[in-house]
Order: C-alpha cells, then sequence, then structure tokens
C-alpha cells in the first residue's frame, strides 16, 4: 500500500520479484539495496515517493511521488532506469495511483476504482478492469509467466476476490475468502496459491488457483489484528511454509508440508482440515510464533526469501528445515532472521541482521 502515516520515516517498502533486493521510499528520495549483504545499491534524493518497485534485477523501476512537489504528483507513474538516472516513460492518470506490480511482460497500475493492465516494453494498454472501492490498493500479482495472475478485491462487505489471467487478459475465477472484508492478499511465486486475511485477522486462508477450492486455514489467534503482510516460501508448486506478520509485532509461521487433510502432532502441525459441516473457526490450530519481532503497531514489509532442506545428518543440529526470513519495519529498519525446525518439529530463531536504512550509505554496508 502506498499510503503510510506521515510519522513512519519510510513511506513504501517492497522486496522485488525474486526477493533478491528491496526497495524503500522517503521523504528525502528513495533506496536499493541487496538482501544477500545488506549493501545499499542505488540511492536517490529526489523528495517523497509512496511507491518504489523493482523489476526483477534490473535497472527498471517504477516510481510515484507523494505530491509534495508538483513534479512528484500522486497520480503520474514514472518508469525510471537506475543506470542512466534517466526517466524513460510516463502515464498519467485521472485519480492517484495505490499500487504497482510488475512482471516480464505486464505492468499493472491499481487506483481506487480502476485497474490497469499494460504490455510492460510497449506500455500499450491492453484492458482496464473496473473494480469496487479499493482505497487502499489491495492487490496480489504473481510475477510467473507460466500463472501470471492478479488478483482484487470483489466486495466491500465481505473478503471475496477475483482472479485474473493477465496473459489471457480474462477473469479465472472468484473466491470467498472471509465474512470480513480483506485486509491483505498474497500469491505464491509460481501462482499456484493464494493466501488471504480479512480484517478481523483472525484467520489466514490458502486458496488453490487453478480450481478456487480451500486448501488450508489457520487460526493465527482469537483476537483482532491487523494483518501487515503474508509470504510464501519460494517453490514451483505448494510452498512449505506461510509467513504472517501483524500489528502486534509477532511473526506466525504455518506448514504447508502435509496434505491438508491430515493431522500432524509436532509443533508444526498447523493444519486445520476443513469438513463442510463444522466451522473452521471452532478449531484453534498450533503454529510457531516469533514474539516482538518488530515493534508492536509499526508496520512491517517481511517475506520468505529461502527455504533449505536437509536430511538428519546433514547438520550437527539436525535441522530438517531452515529458511531465511527478511523483514522491512517502516520505523526505518532491516532484520534478518534465520528459522531452523529439526526432525522432532522443535523450532528456534536467530537474529542474523539488523540494520537502520535511514542511515545507511553506500559504502558502509558489505
Amino acid at each position: 500500500m502506498a499510503n503510510q502515516p506521515s510519522s513512519y520515516p519510510i513511506l513504501c517498502a517492497s522486496f522485488n520479484q525474486d526477493n533478491s533486493c528491496f526497495a524503500i521510499g522517503t521523504k528525502e528520495g528513495f533506496k536499493i539495496f541487496d538482501c544477500n549483504t545488506g549493501r545499499l545499491l542505488y540511492e536517490r534524493a529526489a523528495g517523497a515517493f509512496i511507491i518504489v518497485e523493482m523489476l526483477f534485477s534490473s535497472s527498471l523501476l517504477a516510481i510515484v511521488g507523494a505530491g509534495e512537489q508538483p513534479s512528484l504528483s500522486p497520480r503520474r507513474l514514472c518508469m525510471f532506469n537506475t543506470t542512466t538516472g534517466v526517466a524513460l516513460e510516463e502515464l498519467n492518470f485521472l485519480t492517484s495511483i495505490l499500487a504497482v506490480r510488475m512482471n516480464k511482460k505486464r505492468l499493472i497500475v491499481i487506483l481506487q476504482e480502476k485497474t490497469f493492465i499494460y504490455d510492460i516494453n510497449s506500455l500499450k494498454i491492453l484492458d482496464t478492469i473496473d473494480t469496487v472501492p479499493n482505497p487502499k490498493g489491495l492487490c496480489a500479482f504473481s510475477p510467473s509467466l507460466d500463472g501470471s495472475y492478479l488478483a482484487l478485491p470483489a466486495s466491500t462487505t465481505k473478503g471475496s476476490l477475483l482472479v485474473y489471467n493477465v496473459s489471457d487478459l480474462r477473469l479465472h475465477c472468484e473466491i470467498d475468502a472471509h465474512r470480513a472484508p480483506l485486509s491483505v492478499l498474497t500469491l505464491s511465486s509460481g501462482g499456484t496459491h493464494i493466501a488471504t486475511a480479512s480484517e478481523q485477522g483472525t484467520m489466514i486462508r490458502v486458496h488453490l488457483v487453478s480450481d478456487a477450492t480451500k486448501s488450508y486455514s489457520f487460526r493465527r489467534g482469537t483476537y483482532t489484528s491487523n494483518i501487515f503482510s503474508l509470504s510464501f516460501a519460494p517453490a514451483a508448486e505448494l510452498p512449505d511454509i506461510l509467513l504472517a506478520t501483524s500489528s502486534s509485532g509477532s511473526v506466525h509461521v504455518f506448514s504447508l508440508s502435509s496434505p491438508p487433510n491430515q493431522r500432524s502432532s509436532g509443533l508444526l502441525a498447523s493444519i486445520i482440515p476443513i469438513p463442510h459441516t463444522v466451522s473452521d473457526a471452532l478449531d484453534p490450530a498450533q503454529h510457531c510464533i516469533l514474539h516482538r519481532a518488530v515493534p508492536a503497531r509499526v508496520r512491517s514489509n517481511t517475506v520468505i526469501r529461502k527455504i533449505e532442506k536437509f536430511d538428519e545428518t546433514a547438520t550437527p543440529e539436525h535441522v530438517a528445515l531452515r529458511a531465511t526470513i527478511s523483514m522491512i519495519t517502516y520505523g526505518g529498519y532491516f532484520l534478518q532472521y534465520i528459522y531452523n525446525v529439526n526432525h522432532q518439529n522443535k523450532s528456534s530463531w536467530t537474529l542474523e541482521r539488523e540494520f537502520n536504512l535511514i542511515t545507511a550509505e553506500t559504502s558502509s554496508l558489505s
């Protein structure tokens, strides 16, 4: 989402499509960092930006200003080349741009009541979608060219969504995910699964995109909380885990490694079967939680960057699964956690890296 409280030093934060880099927008300009090393790769002091989106690790950016000066209107999208420092193209709209997504064939622009689909090479408009009022710019987009799906809210009163195939420019399906309106949605990297949370923030659901069927339902907690981000582990088909962050400052990890119709007995037994006759709200799930990972109520954007699997003798700690989790807080910090699960389903967390994004300089983080 583009609009953030002015008290935050960071106005926007986004990871690129393969989570190798991330970009932040501030009141002074924007910066690009390498996720693996934490190194500041590029910065430009040119005013306040509310959208900075990368196209993988290329020099192409989609940037939108915060409107604090005439040249940085929130209604103008600039395609910017970081190598030359030159604006390549500009697109102007009648209302503020709320979100931008890209892959190697499509450019998606989200306004409050319209969504535009462009060919990214020619910037020729391919389709215009009239949407329900979407003031938060909610959307999910898969960068995969094989499963290039775009998900948008379908209602302002309940948690339903529409999934479009942006390669074929057609509506793929409609999914009724929650009773309350949606607050966040994300697609897996291959476009096979979509995870959603509502404004209540108590349940997180995963649907199979191909036939719009519900595969998993997880209980995050019993009290209402704002879900800030959802992230699948990188995978070609079914990811191993799903991660959620919320206004409580905690990180929740759910396992997707077991079939949804079976219940395991370990710590990661966070799967709730979906019987048609019994409400899943009656069956709270067990799952792994890292409390106070980030300050409470401070918005964060979090991704699972990497998953590693080991056999029982591969590591001295008998680690079965290791996840690298990167977090950007709008308070101005980058954190990287390592999440380990051993063969007895016991988990542990380690804070591997933390640094201030605002004070970072090009030569200071290597």
